[in-house]
């Protein structure tokens, strides 16, 4: 990885903005971005640092990514903060009934809770409302460059895909093939089966089953199964010898501790 710390000249004085680009792997090209403030705490992410600076500073004109102030988000800020201030002095009250959005960097669905007091209140719904949105054609793709990182603060490797699992769709990598199988077994209840049309390889715009991966019909043999039990036993394995030989060590060291303590024992 190449590392690049630079002075950040949008937040206050000694906070620093580093920039690490990936040499390797499937990511290889991309960067990550971490600031730093003057006492050396590491940030990963905009909310991190918003909780961190609290009220000192106004972060929603903050480009977390650029580690700059966008001019027009800023404007924008103060043209909804001069609305406001009018509307509160004419007065007017707040007639909006919409349920609130969950603000969270979740990509999944989050349900919100209106509570009520009082039981003659009723909500009306609108069924037009109430059917589901159709999604967004390839919205895996939005996942690209999201990383799990160990205590260490390094990289997890991702697993190796079987051969027999293929992507559809324009620029479809491993990563993105792996995060849209993920998600699908994450947010469906029902088979994972993959693309059954043949015509999703010639116009995946037009046929594409959003309900399923952005992979290729698949089938999982016998074979594929027995691999699998013998990697789970594999790993089994693996585990009771680490958890034996840290058994045997404790043990090891409470016997010297028993026997030092008997020494000093006998020499007094």
């Amino acid at each position: 990885m190449e590392r690049k710390r630079f002075e950040c000249s949008a937040l206050p004085s000694g906070w620093k903005r580093e920039e690490v680009t990936r040499k390797s792997g499937l990511s290889a090209g991309k960067s990550d971005v971490y600031y730093y403030s003057p006492s050396g705490k590491k940030f990963r992410s905009k909310p991190q640092l918003a909780r961190y600076l609290g009220n000192s500073m106004d972060l929603s004109s903050f480009d977390f990514r650029t580690g700059k102030m966008l001019i027009s988000k800023l404007n924008k800020n103060r043209q909804r903060l001069r609305f406001d201030s009018a509307n509160q002095v004419k007065g007017k009250p707040d007639l909006n009934t919409s349920l609130p959005v969950r603000q969270t960097a979740s990509i999944f669905k989050q349900p919100v809770t209106k509570v009520t007091n009082h039981p003659n209140n009723k909500v009306k719904m609108d069924p037009q409302k109430a059917v589901e949105q159709p999604r967004q054609l390839f919205w895996e793709k939005k996942l690209t460059g999201l990383n799990a990182f160990d205590i260490a603060e390094e990289i997890i490797k991702t697993m190796d895909l079987p051969k027999g699992l293929q992507g559809v769709g324009p620029g479809c990598t491993d990563e993105t093939l792996l995060s849209a199988i993920a998600s699908a077994l994450h947010t469906s209840s029902n088979p994972i089966t993959g693309q059954l049309s043949a015509a999703v390889e010639k116009n995946p715009g037009v046929w594409l089953n959003t309900s399923q991966p952005l992979c290729k019909a698949f089938m999982v043999t016998d074979e594929d199964i027995r691999k699998q039990e013998e990697l789970v036993q594999q790993v089994r394995k693996k585990l009771e010898e680490a958890l034996m030989a840290d058994m045997l060590a404790h043990a090891e060291e409470s016997g010297k501790g028993s026997d030092i303590a008997q020494d000093k024992e006998e020499d007094v």
